[in-house]
Parts: structure tokens; C-alpha cells; sequence
């Protein structure tokens, strides 16, 4: 890949300007469209991590950006003090879309995450009958929900949790995917069952079959809320609307952020049960950005976008055509693939070349991605991906494993 210098200058003066909370590759992006990014030397790229799936319809899609500036030359900000055209009908469209009854709407999706533990808090005191201050909620072991300080409290990571101590109290972990150990966890105080249908950053963990028909049952039979983190999973990633979906299995409440905002603007939502979220009175729960105008008309785009089920239908199609491919690499330096659509984690073998190595390497040949946790790489290409591209993808990764 050219590098003119501009590159480099680019990445001082992040790194002498910017805090160091990140460790990107070292590629400066400029332009995109599609599922193609351009750096400021002009070289291009495939991207198949679209910003942690929040580029689900690819970089700049035209009826997003369209709404987008369409809102934008009418009117940006009222703040909930008033109501606005955009609101109702997002939130309407979002519930249809979801089959849920009522939405909460946010700005990122560790905001969403908050906001499903203090409703499903305020839901076990007001509604369950739980004592004051003793509610718990179960969570998994590996999970990822965000990094606020309640959020951190219950992970696992320690590049996420040590040192931002003192923490929340009220969460049960127990391991992700084992039935009995959150049938044991379970007390008359546990107000929800907090989980991700697959664990994202841990690697695109996906559940045993059966596992979240069984949870929904544990929920039915003990008054416990079950709340899916479909942040990163939702909105078409493994073919179809949610990723809990594939277990015929309805949530509670859902968190749904990234996607919804079309990777133009931070949007996200809590969707779920009116007797649930109807819990929240006036002034106990707000933002100040959430639901604002340009948010609702680029979610509205969005929902109208996946109505029509041609993203589902893409992810589901192209998604066995990349695991199909990548299979092709076990054994071949690659350990083991897993995942759902267009989502896949891969395992670099240990013998052969750490993840940031890789990711390295598969810069070198023109496709972006990210490692997490040393060995593994997380594939999400855009939904908008074609067969082509990713042959070019799967092909440049076989040549970075042996690089």
C-alpha cells in the first residue's frame, strides 16, 4: 500500500492529541461507500468490520444519507421538552418493525444497556414486589454490554474493569450458555436475566441450541425479565432481525443501538413491553439528545430499510457463502470459525501468527478488520457485500496466515 506521508503525519497527531483508550490499525480513512473505504494516500479497502456492525447497510447508503440531510435542513434539536414530527412516528415504525409495544429512545448503546438495568430494577421494586435495593441481574460470563463504570462492574475483561473501581453491586454472573447455572443463580430478588443472544467482543460466541428457550422458560416460571443486548447482533447481522430470533424466542426488553443509526449518527433504542417500560414516569429517565429529530429521521430509514427483508435475506445467503469459505481455512492456519450471516469469529491457529498480526497482513492486501482477545479476528462486512468481495476477503486472509 503507498504511503505519501500523509498517513503517518495523521496518525502523530492523533496520537499526540487524541487519549490512547484505542489501539487502531495504522490506517488513516478518508472516504467511503459501500463496503469500500479510501485512506488519505488513496489507497482502498474492503471493510469487514463495519464499525463493530454499526455499518450494517455499508458506508453512506444513499436513502440514509438522504434522510439525513433532508432533516437537516429542516430542524436538528427540540430536546423532549417538546414534541417534534420525527418522534411518535420512529418510535411507532420501530415498534411494528420489532413487534414490541413501546420504545425508550437513547443515544449509544451503553445508554440503551443503562436504561434496561433501571427499568428492569424499577420494574422488580414497583411491579415484582422485590425489597428496596436488593434487586440482582444475572449476567454471562464473557459479556460485553459497554464501558460506563454500572457497565465495567459486571465484566470479566480486565482491560474493561480493573482499576475503575468502586462498583455497582446487583449483578450474578454465571457462564455464558450453561442452563443449570443461571437456574441456580436465580432468588426471589433477581429482577432480569441480561444477556447477549452472541457475545460480540468475545469472540462471536454463539449459545448451544436450545439455551435461550430454555432462559425464556427459567423467566416465565420465576416473574424474571429476560433482556437481550441486540446492539451488535440485531438488525439483520446473522440474517435475520435478531439475533434471538434463530431461537424462536421473544425478549422482554431489547437493547438496540449501531445499526439503528445507520453508521451516520449515534442511535439507539430500549423496545419492549409497555408494562415493563411504563414504569418510567415524567422526569425519571431522559437525554437531552435522545429521540431527537436527525436521530428519529435516519432511524426511520433504517426500520424502512429492513421492513422490505432484503438485508435479512442478504446476510442469511452471503453469510453461508463467507462461513462456507472460511471453513475452507481450518487447518490452514486458521483453529476454528463460528458465528451467524455476515458475522463470523476465526481463530487463528496458535502455531501461526497472532490476530493483530493477521490484521496487519490483511491491511497489506487491501481488507480491514480487527482482532479481539490475541487470536481471534471478527468478520462483519457491510450487508451490501457481494460474493466477489468476499472471495477477495477469504483469499487475501489464506495469503496473511502464511505471510
Amino acid at each position: 500500500m503507498a504511503d505519501h506521508g500523509l498517513t503517518s503525519s495523521f496518525i502523530k497527531l492523533d496520537e499526540e492529541w487524541g487519549a490512547h483508550n484505542y489501539h487502531p490499525l495504522p490506517v488513516v480513512i478518508s472516504e467511503a461507500e459501500g463496503a469500500w473505504v479510501t485512506d488519505v494516500d488513496g489507497n482502498r479497502y474492503l471493510d469487514f468490520l463495519s464499525g463493530y456492525s454499526a455499518l450494517n447497510f455499508g458506508h453512506r447508503h444513499p436513502a440514509l444519507v438522504e434522510a439525513a440531510r433532508d432533516q437537516l435542513d429542516r430542524l436538528t434539536l427540540t430536546s423532549r421538552a417538546f414534541h417534534n414530527d420525527q418522534f411518535g412516528a420512529f418510535c411507532r415504525e420501530l415498534a411494528e418493525l420489532t413487534q414490541t409495544e413501546m420504545v425508550l429512545t437513547m443515544n449509544t448503546g451503553a445508554e440503551a444497556v443503562e436504561s434496561a438495568i433501571k427499568v428492569s430494577r424499577k420494574w422488580a421494586y414497583e411491579v415484582k414486589g422485590v425489597a428496596f435495593d436488593s434487586a440482582e441481574i444475572i449476567v454471562a460470563a464473557g459479556n460485553f454490554h459497554g464501558r460506563t463504570t454500572t457497565i465495567v462492574s459486571f465484566s470479566d475483561d480486565p482491560a474493561a474493569h480493573d482499576n475503575y473501581g468502586p462498583f455497582t453491586p446487583g449483578f450474578v454472573t454465571v457462564p455464558y450458555g450453561d442452563l443449570q447455572a443461571i437456574s441456580d443463580a436465580i432468588t426471589p430478588n433477581t429482577a432480569a436475566i441480561l444477556m447477549e443472544p452472541i457475545q460480540g467482543e468475545a469472540g462471536v460466541i454463539v449459545p448451544p441450541a436450545g439455551f435461550f428457550a430454555g432462559v425464556r422458560q427459567l423467566c416465565d416460571d420465576n416473574n424474571v425479565l429476560l433482556v437481550a443486548d441486540e446492539i451488535q447482533s440485531g438488525l439483520a447481522r446473522t440474517g435475520k432481525l435478531f439475533a434471538l430470533d434463530h431461537d424462536d424466542v421473544r425478549a422482554d426488553l431489547y437493547t438496540l443501538g449501531k445499526a439503528l443509526g445507520g453508521g451516520i449518527i449515534p442511535v439507539s433504542a430500549v423496545v419492549g413491553r409497555a408494562d415493563v417500560l411504563g414504569v418510567l414516569k415524567p422526569g425519571q429517565h431522559g437525554s437531552t439528545f435522545g429521540g431527537y429529530p436527525v436521530a428519529c429521521a435516519v432511524g426511520r430509514a433504517v426500520v424502512e430499510l429492513l421492513a422490505t427483508g432484503e438485508f435479512q435475506t442478504r446476510s442469511q445467503e452471503l453469510g453461508r457463502y463467507l462461513h462456507g469459505r472460511l471453513d475452507e481455512l481450518v487447518g490452514k492456519g486458521v483453529a476454528s470459525v463460528r458465528g451467524r450471516g455476515l458475522w463470523a469469529g476465526v481463530d487463528i491457529d496458535p502455531r501461526a501468527r497472532t490476530g493483530r498480526e493477521v490484521s496487519m497482513a490483511l491491511r497489506d492486501r487491501g481488507v480491514l478488520c480487527k482482532e479481539t482477545h490475541e487470536r481471534t479476528l471478527r468478520f462483519a462486512p457491510p450487508l451490501v457485500i457481494t460474493k466477489e468481495e468476499i472471495d477477495q476477503a477469504v483469499d487475501a486472509l489464506a495469503e496473511s496466515l502464511n505471510a
